[in-house]
């Protein structure tokens, strides 16, 4: 049992903020501001070499050495976004949750997907088996967060969901996860069906940001980013783009300055 893993799972007795870094330099900004866990993004990281996100355009050794990359850069706990575990049977996603304690994540996520356009959600019980099979692998090791996509692709039935978060927690899952919930309403429901286990929310709901004491009246325990804070960086990218078109130099805000980021860097 790693220390990554005990402080990591420790955390969740409290909701907590785990931001998703992209690279090097966001990794190290986050730490600086003091986050006690971090997240990799698979969509900051596949937008980052022009590939699409959630379409099994990066893999497993790619997207794990990626998140251990953010691990090592800031001894925190880092939770690897591994979308569906690299293949569609059980024993592909043994085999990332197994690369994934190598690496010395403390965690891991596994998402319901299939990379399938025309099929994208897994058959019920086929989810389920796949999650079943990454808890064995995980128990004792590595946290294993548990994830459905419905509300994703096109499927906003929050009884299928709620069936699946507690179907993947009685099957050993430590933490459910089902981004895209419409409301509170709904973000509240999944607490209730899967207490005591932890929850996962994805910045908030789709209704609309909320306060963090909003989502810890509601039991959530964790909040992530996804790809925001990527998204954010790159919407600075376009303002500033467009006042420099405009003829604006003076672009540079809040920004770092490269001598406060080369600070920061390993020595």
């Amino acid at each position: 049992m790693s220390a990554a893993y005990e402080t990591f799972r420790d955390l969740h007795r409290n909701i907590f903020v785990m931001p998703n870094p992209w690279d090097g330099a966001s990794t190290l900004l986050l730490k600086r501001e003091g986050f006690p866990a971090l997240a990799s993004t698979s969509a900051g990281l596949a937008f980052g070499l022009a590939r699409p996100d959630c379409a099994a355009a990066l893999g497993r050794d790619l997207s794990i050495q990626h998140a251990a990359m953010i691990a090592r850069l800031s001894g925190l706990p880092v939770n690897g976004d591994l979308e569906d575990g690299f293949g569609a049977g059980p024993e592909d996603v043994v085999a990332t949750v197994e690369a994934s304690i190598a690496a010395g994540l403390a965690g891991l996520g596994i998402e319901d997907t299939t990379a399938d356009p025309a099929r994208p959600i897994h058959e019920f019980d086929h989810a389920v088996a796949r999650i079943a099979a990454a808890a064995k692998a995980a128990k004792g090791r590595i946290l294993l967060t548990a994830r459905t996509d419905n509300f994703l692709h096109g499927r906003p039935d929050l009884a299928d969901t709620i069936r699946r978060l507690v179907a993947f927690a009685e099957v050993g899952a430590d933490v459910l996860y089902a981004p895209g919930l419409p409301d509170m309403e709904a973000i509240e429901a999944v607490v209730r069906a899967v207490a005591p286990k932890p929850v996962n929310i994805v910045f908030g709901p789709r209704s609309g940001p909320v306060p963090l004491a909003v989502l810890e009246a509601a039991g959530v325990k964790r909040v992530s980013l996804g790809g925001a804070l990527y998204r954010q960086a790159m919407g600075s990218l376009v303002t500033a783009a467009r006042r420099l078109k405009a003829g604006d130099f003076d672009i540079m805000g809040a920004a770092p300055t490269a001598a406060e980021i080369t600070a920061l860097l390993p020595r």
